[in-house]
């Protein structure tokens, strides 16, 4: 498959104190045949970070029709696993409600920060959530006690089924802690208590790949299709070749996956706002094509872009 770029959707402009910088981890979400609502993580002056979203025309994503007032999900209290972010990550459209995915996150002391996976809905369209519960209902346990962080939902009949980052575990590279994480697979029936067997669905590498994020699964017939991120272990804030790419993987059940990179389709451009990464790919099906919306340079400070299947 091959990816044709068509531009930058959307960068804040800094006009509201809580959307100051970033449009990150870009997911649409229909809400009419001609409009979809795209939400994504905004940062305010103090580096956190809220759920916002735009609405865009469905055939053309740059034409922006819409931006919100308001976040859709702000901080959690204070001391809750989400006072200093809640990061959107996907919706599941179930029983006249939207469910939304989210990663909550809070500052740490010997690393920088820890992250868990948290839930709220929508009984207005998706204008606005609250959250289901004021905890997180994939945190570290005792078989992965370090983070978990941006997740995949998918519901097939009685089963639900998601995918999400990992952290493996810290290590000091340049003198500073940094998270190294992987993909794993959970099953529900609920879809609020997961089932976690530490079954890794894309593994890394190698010792100098450092993190595995935003799994985005698309099934079609049987074939189970998931885009993903993949960055290196050093330097991938600074070094272009070890920033974040995309990555594809192909699976015939959901859970054993088989890493075909070279089959992403899309790479960082040559100059420009995506010119040092591409990352937090989330594809959807419109019009019989798949699109994509991206990040691109500075884990999504220069905003989020589209692009179309060939």
């Amino acid at each position: 498959m091959r990816w044709i770029k068509t531009g930058l959707v959307f960068t804040p402009d800094a006009g509201r104190d809580w959307m100051r910088s970033h449009a990150q981890v870009p997911l649409a979400d229909r809400v009419g045949d001609d409009v979809l609502r795209v939400y994504f993580g905004t940062r305010d002056a103090e580096n956190r970070t809220v759920t916002a979203y735009v609405e865009v025309a469905a055939d053309d994503p740059r034409r922006v029709l819409r931006v919100c007032d308001e976040p859709a999900l702000g901080l959690g209290r204070l001391g809750c696993f989400d006072d200093r972010g809640a990061l959107p990550s996907w919706i599941v459209n179930r029983d006249g409600e939207k469910l939304l995915y989210y990663v909550g996150w809070n500052v740490g002391v010997t690393v920088p920060f820890r992250n868990s996976i948290g839930l709220a809905a929508s009984r207005d369209g998706g204008r606005s959530f609250a959250r289901l519960y004021d905890g997180p209902v994939v945190e570290r346990i005792h078989t992965e006690p370090h983070f978990c962080a941006t997740s995949c939902v998918l519901v097939e009949g009685a089963l639900w089924r998601m995918w999400y980052l990992s952290c493996t575990g810290w290590e000091i590279v340049g003198g500073q802690p940094e998270p190294r994480y992987h993909i794993k697979y959970a099953e529900s029936a609920d879809g609020v208590v997961w089932d976690r067997r530490g079954v890794v669905a894309v593994e890394l590498k190698s010792a100098e790949e450092g993190g595995l994020a935003r799994p985005c699964v698309v099934k079609t017939g049987g074939l189970y299709r998931m885009w993903y991120s993949y960055r290196g272990l050093r330097d991938y804030r600074t070094d272009r070749a070890r920033s974040y790419r995309i990555g594809y993987a192909e699976s015939a059940d959901g859970v054993s996956w088989t890493r075909m990179d070279e089959e992403a389709g899309i790479d960082a451009a040559d100059a420009g706002w995506d010119s040092e990464m591409v990352t937090y790919a989330f594809v959807y099906e419109h019009g019989g094509r798949l699109h994509m919306l991206y990040n691109g340079n500075g884990f999504g400070a220069s905003g989020f872009g589209h692009a179309v299947a060939e």
